[in-house]
């Protein structure tokens, strides 16, 4: 018994209104596809009509490194260190510094950085489209930033002989005996300048009459309290002692100078040394290295930036550490006051700075004889981090700009050419269906094309041979349909049943043959990698949007412009009005 589809009654305007939807939708993707001609449309009536109509994005597709050139490298993972349970989070920890290194220092905006394994081992896959200077790629990826904060190392490397001893203590003696000296000097009135100028053995001081500066509470404590009860041009008794290796006698000259801070106002005093050399173990017997790391590193920062010294002009790499750095620092920098800081980048000191005073708030500036373009370098290898896992470069090949947009060219001509030869064999078997089909076939190709720009998509030549074949896919629902329409027209339906019928028996091929080529798909995004898994996803999107143009805007086309012909058919329908003739005959 023949089973008899209902199909809902659409009225005229309906149809009307859903054609004007889908040439409207056609419409807007084709402008979205290529922006510059309706841009200037929009431009020219703009101006014309003084209104502030928006422009479309100017930018093009996302283009793959085989279109466009660029570099596609292969690292091995070093992981035999590393638990098996571990190996796969390490190399994933390794992927993501990878990515954020390549669009960060090298400003690819869609890398491809992808891990794969291959037997045992671990790969990951690097895909660079636009860069044409392969070796900075390769430096700025596989390099491993090491920053260490290291202080002097003040253990000798030995204990000192008894003579070595006898040397120290005898150099040491005259010194405090100048040392007292100095004090009998100043206090029996001679000019500070000018016990300065006499005693002092350090060049700065002598410069500059033993003036240091100023102090306030947070620098050298001790001599501010002394400060603030004596008078200005007082010498302390107690405070002559060693410090820094030098024998110091201290003048704290007070000064009514107020400074505004952030917890108020107060007061700042002068600070003046005399310096005379004492010698310590480690002036006899040196320590095994100079520096002594302090354990704080680049693992404790949050963040770095490239600015520039205010008075000097001078190009310096500002760090700003974590919590834990922050304390680590300010730790460090309590007991250096007045000594040096090295700062090592991959074992080499950079810069070594003196501490001036307690550095609380966990910021620090990398200074040193730095371009722009080397500090910008140290600050993005340094916020980067440090890759978790040794890489090492096993392949590494680069496509020219030149070469990729021969491709691009070749495969838009080839896509070009498969379009216009399915829309011709359509319309020379098909006649009026034909040149249906062919509309939503155009149709389908501004959406696509619209969807790939909208969403980001990365075309490559494999994404491009997706695309292709999905129009055929996309011409094979017509064919279904068509077929299907010929078989109704020969059992004596009319032409509007015929066609409604058509799609409804149809339908259940279409659907079936989508459905496996979208599990398909689904299948090879999920296990392939690169120019798979490209394919797959132009090849969905495409499947997808075919099934819309051949069952929605095919079938709404044909239900407006049948009502023109007759209702077994005609010319326009090859082969209908004379096989419908022959069998109402029979």
């Amino acid at each position: 018994m023949a089973v008899r589809h209902q199909t809902k009654s659409i009225s005229r305007e309906q149809l009307k209104w859903r054609v004007f939807s889908i040439f409207l939708l056609t419409v807007f993707c084709l402008l979205l596809v290529f922006p510059i001609y309706a841009n200037k449309g929009i431009d020219w009536v703009n101006k014309k009509a003084n209104v502030g109509l928006p422009n479309f994005p100017a930018s093009g597709f996302n283009l793959g490194l085989d279109l466009q050139g660029g570099a596609h490298l292969i690292y091995q993972a070093n992981v035999e260190s590393i638990p098996d349970s571990d190996r796969t989070a390490s190399v994933e920890g390794v992927r993501d510094v990878i990515e954020r290194r390549v669009r960060g220092g090298l400003g690819v905006s869609e890398p491809l950085v992808q891990t794969t394994k291959v037997n045992n081992d671990y790969r990951i896959i690097v895909e660079l489209p636009g860069i044409t200077d392969v070796n900075t790629a390769i430096k700025m990826i596989g390099e491993t930033p090491i920053l260490e904060f290291k202080e002097e190392d003040d253990k000798p490397l030995r204990p000192l002989t008894a003579e070595e001893t006898k040397e120290m203590n005898d150099f040491n003696a005259k010194a405090q005996t100048k040392a007292q000296a100095a004090l009998l000097a100043i206090n029996g009135g001679m000019e500070f300048a000018a016990g300065v100028a006499e005693y002092s053995e350090e060049e700065r001081s002598k410069a500059n009459a033993g003036v240091l500066g100023l102090i306030d509470d947070s620098i050298f404590p001790e001599f501010y309290k002394w400060a603030s009860d004596h008078a200005d041009g007082e010498v302390s008794k107690e405070l002559i002692k060693s410090f820094d290796g030098l024998n110091i006698i201290k003048r704290i000259s007070v000064q009514d100078t107020e400074q505004q801070s952030a917890s108020g106002t107060k007061k700042i005093y002068q600070i003046a040394r005399i310096f005379i050399k004492v010698k310590q173990p480690i002036d006899i017997v040196p320590p095994a290295e100079q520096w002594k790391t302090t354990g704080l590193s680049g693992k404790q920062l949050k963040k770095t930036l490239v600015t520039q010294d205010s008075r000097t002009g001078q190009v310096q790499v500002s760090l700003q550490f974590g919590d834990e750095g922050t304390q680590m620092f300010a730790d460090i920098t309590k007991r250096s006051v007045g000594k040096p800081i090295a700062i090592f980048l991959d074992g080499s000191p950079i810069s070594v700075p003196v501490v001036n005073e307690p550095i609380l708030n966990g910021s620090a500036v990398i200074s040193g004889s730095f371009s722009l373009q080397d500090a910008k370098l140290l600050s993005q290898r340094l916020n980067s981090g440090a890759l978790p896992v040794p890489v090492d470069l096993i392949s590494q090949q680069k496509v020219g700009a030149t070469l990729g947009a021969d491709s691009l060219a070749k495969s838009f001509k080839a896509g070009l050419a498969g379009l216009i030869a399915v829309i011709i064999f359509m319309i020379l078997y098909y006649r009026l269906p034909g040149i249906l089909a062919g509309v939503a076939l155009v149709i389908y190709a501004s959406v696509a094309l619209a969807i790939f720009k909208l969403i980001g998509v990365t075309l490559t030549l494999s994404g491009i041979a997706g695309f292709i074949l999905s129009i055929g896919v996309a011409v094979d629902a017509n064919i279904l349909v068509f077929e299907r329409l010929k078989e109704e027209l020969k059992s004596g339906k009319t032409l509007r049943s015929g066609m409604e019928e058509a799609f409804v028996r149809a339908w259940p091929s279409i659907r079936d043959s989508n459905v496996s080529a979208l599990i398909s798909c689904a299948c090879l995004i999920w296990f392939g990698t690169g120019f798979v898994k490209g394919f797959a996803v132009t090849l969905a999107i495409g499947v997808l949007v075919s099934m819309f143009t051949a069952i929605i805007v095919t079938r709404t086309i044909m239900r407006l412009v049948l009502p023109w012909f007759k209702e077994n058919g005609n010319w326009a329908f090859l082969g209908h009005q004379k096989k419908s003739v022959e069998s109402q005959a029979k």
